[in-house]
């Protein structure tokens, strides 16, 4: 009775994700395939998305509305930082004395700071920023990050060219 009752669950078209122990969402294969949808296309038609996965329009919004309120997902307009006014992005790997959690946090709170995270390594921090120039960056790095309490110190990657950028690793 109790796997019939999970089996009819999961066949929901508005029961995309349940909590799994840790708390994050356990996504059903039709979420996956959506999400795989919307990475080959953030602006495809949910009546397109339904009738590559299997369900109706509304059954679509309904389970996208659901991954945009979880946090699961985002739809933004990725752009090119040197066309749209920056001109320098680089890399910054922080070393920190104590807690990391407040300089992640400051980190995250700054405008300029697109990418925020705690690694084991070398740093124990890694943060991308982007700036309109080299001058901005500097006092971003000198005035700001390195300002931080618990900063021991940071290392500089100016990135030269970007190669790459890409979301579609898919799911799994």
């Amino acid at each position: 009775m109790q796997s019939e009752l999970v089996a009819s669950r999961s066949a929901d078209p508005r029961d995309s994700t349940r909590e799994s122990r840790n708390g994050s969402p356990q996504l059903d294969s039709v979420s996956l395939a959506i999400i795989e949808q919307l990475q080959q296309d953030g602006r495809r038609p949910y009546a397109a998305i339904g009738k590559a996965v299997g369900l109706s329009e509304a059954a679509v919004r309904q389970r996208v509305q659901k991954l945009l309120d979880q946090g699961v997902m985002q739809i933004v307009a990725v752009t090119d930082p040197l066309t749209v006014g920056f001109r320098r992005q680089a890399m910054v790997g922080v070393n920190v004395e104590g807690d990391l959690d407040p300089v992640a946090d400051a980190l995250t709170a700054m405008s300029e700071v697109e990418y925020v995270v705690m690694t084991a390594g070398s740093f124990d921090i890694l943060a991308e920023i982007v700036c309109e120039d080299d001058d901005h960056l500097l006092d971003v790095i000198n005035k700001r990050i390195r300002a931080l309490p618990g900063v021991r110190s940071t290392e500089s990657f100016v990135y030269l060219k970007l190669k790459k950028q890409t979301y579609m690793w898919g799911t799994r």
